[in-house]
This record gives structure tokens, C-alpha cells and sequence, in this order.
């Protein structure tokens, strides 16, 4: 009897150390290597959209005390770090709150002039290329479908990537010219019409380089915004498949 007590304690006692490596080696990927999101609104379609569930690398940048869950690891700046290039789309912690997860794409560096002109992005005075490339079919809120113009935009650096704008004189397709800081940089989304980006300073402002989480790698898994991802019923008609391991 007594031994059958110890072989089911010694059992209780490896399944509990395989447990706890588990989670270990979890919150070592999470925090170092990649960590995954979802993507929870329309701001950076249509390179992300709504139901998108991504990778993302935390190494890329080096790592600041946002790069461990809840901040919990307290000190300034970034270790082993690497600015990002523009272009990159990158999580980054929200500057005016400090705890929520936003998604954008670089698009001015430290010392830039940026600005947008009639719908057309403007970096140190230049123009950003922007060339049509057919229409996004989206729904609306009440569900009708649309076609919203896609543009592709090329910055500085050969950088390629489609945009969207609904509106050709929507509410932040001129503004005034942002010089970002040092150690700062400006993000915004690629839906140009709806997306609360660095072009509002009193929301999102300019991204310090410590706020940087990591960068999208790759799309994993995608869903039709409207299901759930557990809804495991409904994927064989609203899963994306197509977008699946999709690198961005």
C-alpha cells in the first residue's frame, strides 16, 4: 500500500514539474521571442484585418520593461536594442496610458518632417509615391458592401504597401507639419480614414523608442471578425485560409 502512495505522489509530482516547465518555457518565448496578438479593429487594412491573430517578434527591437508582462520588470530605455526601419509594423504600448497594445506602421524616424497634403503623405517635404491599385471590398457597420480605393504607397527606404482612403478630404488628409522628437518615432495606420494614429497628439502622439513592443512577423491564424476563434464549428466556411502564415 505504502508503496502505491508513493508511486501516485512521485506521478502527482512529475506531472506537476511538467507542468511548471511548461509555463516556464512559455513566459520565456512570450516575453523574448514572440508573443501573439489579435487584431481587434480596421486601422491597418487592409494589410491586418479584424479576426487576424499574429506573431510577434520582441527581439527585434531589444527589450524594455514593456517587453515583460504587466511592466513588471522596472527600468528605463531598451537593452541590446535596434531601431526599427520605416515601414516596420510594430505593437507599441499607447504613450498616453502606458498598458494598451496598438498596431501601426513607422512611418517617420527621429528628426523627421511629416506631413499630409490632400491625401498624400509628405516625409521631409517630399511626396510619398501613391499609385492607384484598385478597390478593398469591405461591409459597413449595417452590412452593406463597398468598394474603398486602395492605394500603393513606396517610401524612402523601397518600402511597399497598399493603403486605404474612403474619403479623399477626410478629417486627417491634411495636417500640420510633426517633427518628431529624438528617440521618438510617428506611426500610422493604413487605413488612412479610420485609424487614430500619430497624426492625433493628444491620443497617440509620438511613440518613444522604450515603448516599442515588438514587430508583426506573420499572420498565423485568421477569422472572419464577426466569429470567434474558438467557434472550432464555423472555421470550415469563416476561417481565412488564404492568410494563414502570411508574412507581413
Amino acid at each position: 500500500m505504502a508503496t502505491q502512495k508513493t508511486e501516485t505522489k512521485g506521478g502527482l509530482w512529475d506531472t506537476a514539474k511538467i507542468v511548471l516547465q511548461a509555463l516556464v518555457l512559455a513566459l520565456v518565448v512570450r516575453t523574448f521571442l514572440f508573443q501573439p496578438f489579435n487584431i481587434p479593429s480596421g486601422s491597418m487594412m487592409d494589410t491586418l484585418l479584424i479576426g487576424d491573430y499574429i506573431f510577434v517578434s520582441k527581439y527585434s527591437y531589444g527589450f524594455s520593461r514593456y517587453s515583460f508582462p504587466f511592466g513588471i520588470v522596472p527600468f528605463e530605455g531598451r537593452v541590446l536594442a535596434s531601431e526599427p526601419q520605416r515601414g516596420d509594423v510594430v505593437v507599441f504600448k499607447l504613450p498616453t496610458d502606458n498598458s494598451t497594445d496598438y498596431i501601426k506602421r513607422v512611418i517617420g524616424l527621429p528628426g523627421d518632417r511629416i506631413q499630409m497634403r490632400d491625401g498624400v503623405l509628405y516625409i521631409n517635404d517630399v511626396a510619398v509615391p501613391k499609385v492607384a491599385d484598385g478597390f478593398f471590398e469591405d461591409r459597413d457597420q449595417f452590412g452593406i458592401e463597398r468598394q474603398i480605393p486602395r492605394f500603393r504607397e513606396t517610401l524612402p527606404n523601397g518600402v511597399s504597401y497598399d493603403v486605404l482612403d474612403l474619403d479623399p478630404n477626410g478629417s486627417w488628409d491634411n495636417t500640420q507639419v510633426y517633427v518628431v522628437p529624438p528617440g521618438h518615432y510617428f506611426m500610422m495606420g493604413d487605413n488612412r480614414d479610420n485609424s487614430s494614429d500619430s497624426r492625433v497628439l493628444d491620443h497617440v502622439g509620438y511613440v518613444p523608442f522604450e515603448n516599442l513592443v515588438g514587430k508583426a512577423r506573420m499572420i498565423f491564424f485568421s477569422i472572419d471578425g464577426d466569429q470567434g476563434a474558438w467557434q472550432v464549428w464555423k472555421w470550415p466556411t469563416d476561417v481565412r485560409w488564404g492568410r494563414i502564415f502570411k508574412l507581413l
